[in-house]
Formats: C-alpha cells, structure tokens, sequence
C-alpha cells in the first residue's frame, strides 16, 4: 500500500524519513490522481485540524475516498469534545498517577512524538495516549488538582517541535515509518492490512494456533499484511483495513467493542456487531426462528410469570439456557421439579428471561458453517461420552470433555439441512455462521446460529482444507473492495 505524508506547506518537513512521499494538503485535496488512488495510506501532519480547515478536509476526503488515514475525522473530533478527554483520563487514571507522581509542580506538558517520548520514563503513558488518539504529533496538559489530571490534548504541527528534540524525533519518525503496518516487507507488496483478534489465555478458542497460521497464510496469499492482535490493540484497529474476530464473541465482552470500532472506522469486519448482538442471545433467535417458522425444539421463553407451566407443556426432561449461552455452558438438563425449581432460580438471578426447550436427544447435531449466503464446510459433532451434550465440561478425563467429530463433504449432506441452515442464518446477516441442528425423522430442526464458529485445524477443514481458509480471507477482501468502489462511485456522481 501507498503512503503519503501531507502538510500543510512542504517546506516546513524538517525530518528525514526515506521512502515516503511529502505532499501539501493543496495538491492532496485538488489533483484528481489523489482522488483516485484505491490503495493509499495517509498520514495527515497539517498544522490546523480544525473544522474545515485544510487539514480537516485532508482527513475527510481521505475516507470519503476509502483510503486509510492517520487521524481519522473520529479521533480529530474528540480532540475537542471535552466528555472524551475526561473518559480517557478517567480510563488511564492508574498510569497518570504512577508515571507523574514524582512531579512537585501543579502543571505537565507531554509531548509525544510518533507515540513516543524523549523521556523514557514517560513512553508508557505516551504509548497509551497515542493508542486511543492516534494522531502522530501529540501534546497533552495535564493539571494537579489533588491527584493528575488530562486538561486537554490536541495534535500539534512540525513547527511545534523544539529544537533540541528533533534530534530523537527524526529517529522515532523512521522507526515508526518503517513498521511493517505501514512499510511493506521488499519482497511482498501487500495490498492491505489484516488484523486477527485473538486471545493467548482462551481455553477454548474458535480456531487453534495451527488454524490460525492458515489465516494468516491465505492472508498472505490474497495480498494482506496480517498481524495478530490482543485486547490491549483495541485502540490500533483503524490502522488496519479489516479485522476477522477468533475470539468467543459476547455483546458483554470485548470482542463487541472491537467490531463495533471496525465497522465505525470502516472496516472490513468478521464478525459484524449485528451478528454478534444477534446471535449472542438465545431470546432474540427463539423469537426469530418463531416469526420465519424455522423448525427448533418445542420451546417457551421461560419468565416468573409462566414459570409454573413448563413442566406442563415440555415434560420432563427438558433443557434451560441462559440467553447468551455458548460452547454448552450455561445449559442445563433438569429431570424434575425439584431441580427445575433449583436451576430456574440460578438463572433467573442473571436474566429475566430464560430459554426452557423440549430435550431432544440424537447421537450427533450438524454444523453447517455458512458465509457469504454460502455452505463453507458441513460437520457431524458427536455427544461426548456418556453425556448429552457435545461438551463436558464436568469430565475428569480431558480426552473425553468434547464428542467425536466427522467432517462431511457438502454434497453428502441432507438436502433439508443444508436448505435449512442458510434460511436461518439468512435472518441474520451475510457473516460467518455456524448453524447447529438435529435430523428427527429425516427434519432439520434448528437448534443455534453462532455468529463466530470454530474452524480448528484437523477438524473442519478435514474435507475442503485450504479452501476454507482463502474462502473466508477472499470474503473480507471482496468486503474492502466493495467499499472503496462504493466510495469511487460516490466521488464520481458528485462530479
């Protein structure tokens, strides 16, 4: 990918960073080829950002075009909205007071530079403000009013650096540069940048660290640069150009965070934050399904009201979810009234509405991977041993907490399963899905849909392999290239 740097005027550059074009916001905002140009990366260091200034307009019409742009019009306004310079403050409260506590006087100015600092002492923080701002020339304010606080923040221009730090800024400049998420490896031109949420600590991940390295070599394969990521990168997702989710999604957690970035940022994003508020909740697809009449268990959205006739309409034994079960956890199977009145009252602690379900046992549930409106792969999960579940987590023995599997080339799937699987997961979008379901009497019911299914190595991809990999890669470029010509197509019609 391209990189440019704009300025406001080009004489004022005093750094010396090889291999990156200067250019002023003039030519940026009126030569046509800028307009153009699909695969740019721009970092915007004008003097003035504020509103429609030149260096507003920089970033503006730099995602107006779908190119990738340092700062974002996001991070340009909460420079000056005062709410969000408290919330930070308030987030990072911990390090401010660690990192200025020696400090004797009521007043701090820190610079930082590339989000760095020529005091060691202070990268940390520096580090930490330039994550949730990301503008590359930086100077925050701080206040002591019994503890430190952030008065403000704001970007600063080249001509703002004093004398005596060029020096070192000139060194933070070519090692920012020259990072691989802006300056592409000689020997591969990527085209963009992939980012994989994942989580190092997660016992039961959606995809296993062989699984992941396919990822990342179909990334790779497609023209991504493609980096792994943590929880503590949530600030970095504008950087990238999509970001694909294999961590467990939850509306409650992270992950939902991290999408909802993404797609605000403008993002190629698997899985979206619809997905993820849709599928997380067992209440929401029960009420779908019930609408569409997708065939699913015999079921009652369970609440104090009508608690006392479950036992009636299901008979026993009948299963209960908690909303935003996952992975067979927060399920439970209750063979009768005492233990239905003891596991009602957990639940109901959690969540006023609860999920109770005819119990339908069957040796195995499909899973039928669906994206893009499409079959992806096609798996039998057998019930662990001697449980009715797939999952067990209760088994003492670690070979034995998790069912068999069989990797089922498409075309030998039941029609009925297949048909019914991208009907339901058509209700929620056109991500990733996994849809589990039960064959009774050669039915399809619907049991879920997971809006982030495993693909581990060795098990889904037994039959399509590779396939399956580049299928889901090619999904999140095709989503990126939509959108920039989208972008062109705008910027042509108002021509």
């Amino acid at each position: 990918m391209k990189k440019i740097i704009v300025l406001s005027d080009t004489k004022n550059w005093r750094l010396h960073v090889p291999d990156i074009q200067i250019v002023s916001a003039k030519d940026y905002l009126t030569n046509p080829d800028y307009s153009i140009e699909k695969n740019l990366r721009v970092f915007n260091l004008c003097n003035d950002y504020s509103y429609q200034s030149k260096g507003y307009y920089v970033s503006l019409l730099a995602e107006a075009r779908g190119q990738k742009v340092i700062p974002s019009v996001k991070s340009i306004r909460d420079f000056k909205a005062p709410a969000v310079v408290k919330i930070v403050s308030d987030d990072i409260e911990n390090l401010i007071q660690k990192k200025l506590a020696k400090l004797t006087g009521t007043k701090f100015v820190l610079s930082i530079y590339f989000g760095q600092n020529v005091s060691a002492q202070y990268l940390e923080l520096s580090q930490e403000l330039y994550r949730i701002f990301q503008a590359p020339l930086l100077r925050a304010k701080f206040i002591y009013k019994n503890k430190w606080y952030i008065q403000n923040i704001r970007p600063i221009s080249i001509s703002e650096i004093p004398e005596t730090h060029l020096p070192m800024v000139d060194l933070f400049a070519k090692e920012y540069f020259k990072k691989n998420r802006y300056h592409s490896n000689k020997s591969k031109n990527y085209l963009y940048d992939l980012a994989i949420l994942v989580n190092p600590t997660e016992t039961a991940p959606p995809s296993n660290e062989k699984a992941l390295q396919h990822f990342i070599n179909a990334g790779e394969k497609l023209g991504f640069r493609v980096e792994l990521i943590h929880q503590k990168d949530y600030h970095r997702v504008g950087e990238f150009d999509a970001l694909f989710i294999r961590e467990t999604t939850n509306v409650n957690k992270a992950t939902y965070s991290f999408a909802r970035r993404a797609q605000s940022e403008g993002l190629a994003v698997i899985d979206d934050p619809d997905s993820i508020l849709r599928c997380s909740n067992k209440v929401y697809l029960q009420e779908l399904m019930h609408v569409a009449k997708i065939p699913s268990p015999k079921t009652i959205i369970t609440h104090s009201e009508n608690k006392n006739t479950i036992e009636k309409q299901l008979g026993f034994p009948l299963i209960l979810k908690s909303p935003d079960s996952s992975f067979s956890q927060g399920v439970v199977k209750v063979k009768n009234k005492e233990e239905l009145k003891k596991e009602l009252n957990l639940l109901f602690n959690k969540s006023d509405l609860i999920i109770a379900q005819e119990f339908i046992p069957t040796p195995f549930d499909w899973r039928i991977g669906v994206l893009d409106s499409k079959v992806l792969f096609a798996c039998k999960y057998y019930m662990a041993k001697d449980h009715w579940q797939i999952y067990n987590w209760n088994s003492k023995e670690k070979a034995e907490i998790s069912g068999q599997f069989e990797s089922i080339p498409i075309e030998h799937v039941p029609h009925g399963v297949i048909k019914t699987a991208l009907r339901v997961s058509a209700l929620i979008g056109n991500g990733l899905y996994g849809v589990d379901l039960k064959e009774v009497h050669g039915k399809a019911i619907v049991i879920e849909v997971n809006d982030n299914p495993n693909i581990d190595a060795g098990v889904e991809d037994l039959v399509y392999k590779k396939k399956i990999y580049l299928s889901v890669i090619r999904s999140l470029k095709n989503r990126i290239e939509t959108r920039l010509k989208n972008a062109q197509l705008k910027i042509e019609k108002q021509e």
